[in-house]
């Protein structure tokens, strides 16, 4: 079992980031990786492992919610009105319908086992649509009109309707669809009926949950002080957030994956900094559950029923999505701000699936349902479609039909690279730029460029500067620069071509004269320089 799980994760990791390098989505690389090491072909991965695959991808949904929640700007979803409310419902249900249609004609599928399949296939996966939603918000792309919050809030809310209708219809098929529900006073509810309050339900009770574990976790986390560091901050709440999803499943009275996101979503709102730790170590999380999902998806599909259904599946799939899911994004979008080109950005950004259908597909044909083979075929057929598909397409159209707007880091995590500039000399000041240079680059994993501006011939102080910074450097990634030139004009040079995020300099005099003037480079660095500048003395250290 150990073996299986080293296979999956550097096997995966490696042929994901080489996928990476051909311009290809991670994902697809995680998704072959699957095939290959599962039971269709190498039959590498422990049955244990695989029998465990529901659960473990149920943990990386979990944590690709929160990472959704803690993403989403409440201000932005204001400004859009029921946009968002009319994207978790209209396109899932109308894809659902003209899907079912579809598998009524070319599959001879009763009505609702066609609508079985819609609700399987209609669903749109977190775990492809949030991640490019999360980059397009930290790169500022539609976020003026909040179109990647809208996207992130209509995808939830559409597979807690889906799955609902999916269960009902299995309900339905297994034991018949006059199945009636006892209420209090005599009264009795057929299950159709029941439906809208069980929606509403859902819904409400996710929402509220997910407000009461936000202020929990703010209480335990921020209050009380039970952590230590931005690890255990993670460890508590996703644990809690895992907590929401397990007894979902044992009370389905409310939505699991939506309190997940929606504890997320009001811890913006209660503590932002605690918002913004918890972002950073679910990223890191996600590096991990990224690869076991798709993995594990891969794993799961079955190649020799897959090719006796690859046309009507390609088939149903595109009428599904160009004509019901088409007909849904339009009425959504109606009368809304969102113009031409961000409508059509639908069809890339909101169209992906994966989570669901892994988490599903199989369901129909366990429970002995008619056609559960084909269900389990074409919804691994829209895994491997649209799932590669989405993720390549939300990156590459978003530039090409959203408007960049400003990014709000607030919101999310907006990973770059920080780089910063130590210049120095071959006094024994160097030793005290350098070190408080590499203080802050441990505190913000960054890189640093040590500059020395050659005035004089000295080749053995620039040598012995290289050793110092060699030590004083060791466990920090750094380059040494040496070249001639004016001071100040060649450090701003330097820092702007290598985009710095500060400059660390050294002062040296201690002149009654120096309290009101900087001596004369760092003076002309302080004046010239947009970026920020920090002065390092002998006897202090302060930033100007």
């Amino acid at each position: 079992m150990l073996e299986s799980f080293i296979l999956i994760l550097l096997i995966g990791f490696f042929v994901g980031q080489i996928a990476r390098r051909l311009k290809i989505p991670a994902l697809v690389g995680m998704v072959l990786t699957g095939i290959i090491l599962g039971p269709q072909v190498a039959d590498l991965i422990s049955p244990n492992v695989l029998a465990a695959s529901t659960p473990l991808r149920t943990i990386a949904v979990m944590v690709i919610l929160m990472k959704a929640g803690l993403g989403l700007d409440r201000e932005k979803l204001v400004q859009q009105g029921t946009v968002a409310l009319r994207l978790g419902f209209l396109p899932a249900a109308f894809e659902a319908v003209v899907i079912a249609l579809a598998a009524m004609w070319i599959l001879n599928f009763d009505f609702p086992t066609g609508l079985l399949l819609g609700c399987i296939i209609g669903a749109e996966s977190p775990a492809v649509i949030v991640p490019g939603m999360l980059r397009l918000k930290s790169l500022g792309w539609g976020v003026t009109k909040g179109i990647p919050d809208a996207i992130l809030t209509g995808s939830a809310l559409s597979d807690v309707l889906l799955l609902l209708v999916f269960s009902l219809l299995l309900n339905f098929l297994a034991q018949g669809a006059t199945s009636e529900v006892r209420l209090p006073f005599g009264l009795t509810l057929s299950a159709i009926q029941l439906l809208p309050l069980q929606i509403i339900s859902q819904i409400v009770l996710g929402v509220v949950l997910g407000v009461v574990t936000a202020r929990l976790l703010v209480s335990l986390l921020t209050k009380q002080n039970w952590t230590q560091n931005a690890v255990q901050d993670s460890l508590v709440a996703a644990t809690l957030a895992l907590l929401l999803v397990v007894l979902a499943e044992k009370f389905p009275f409310f939505s699991g994956y939506l309190a997940v996101m929606a504890t997320g979503f009001f811890l913006i709102e209660l503590d932002a900094p605690l918002a913004r730790r918890l972002r950073s170590g679910f990223d890191s999380l996600w590096t991990i559950a990224e690869i076991v999902l798709f993995v594990l998806l891969g794993a799961s599909i079955q190649l020799q029923v897959l090719e006796k259904t690859l046309v009507p599946g390609l088939v149903i799939l595109g009428i599904g999505t160009l004509m019901g899911r088409a007909i849904g994004w339009y009425l959504s979008t109606l009368g809304s701000n969102w113009n031409r080109r961000e409508r059509i950005f639908l069809l890339p950004g909101n169209s992906a699936k994966a989570t669901v259908q892994a988490a599903i597909g199989a369901i129909p044909l366990a429970q002995g349902i008619q056609g559960g083979e084909t269900i389990l075929a074409i919804a691994a057929l829209s895994i491997l479609v649209t799932a590669p598909l989405g993720a390549w397409a939300i990156p590459t159209f978003a530039p090409k039909l959203l408007e960049k707007g400003e990014v709000d880091p607030t919101k999310v995590a907006i990973a770059r690279r920080i780089v910063i500039l130590a210049a120095v000399d071959t006094s024994p000041l160097a030793s005290q730029v350098l070190t408080k240079t590499a203080d802050l680059a441990r505190r913000s994993d960054a890189e640093v460029i040590v500059l020395h501006i050659i005035r004089t011939n000295d080749s053995q102080g620039v040598e012995h500067l290289q050793e110092k910074t060699r030590r004083l450097l060791a466990d920090i990634r750094h380059q040494f620069i040496a070249i001639p030139g004016s001071i100040p004009e060649e450090i701003i040079r330097v820092a702007q071509d290598y985009r710095v995020a500060e400059i660390v300099m050294g002062k040296r005099g201690h002149q009654l004269w120096d309290q009101v003037l900087v001596g004369s480079v760092s003076q002309a660095v302080l004046e010239s320089s947009s970026i920020p500048v920090i002065i390092v003395e002998d006897d202090r250290i302060g930033m100007l």
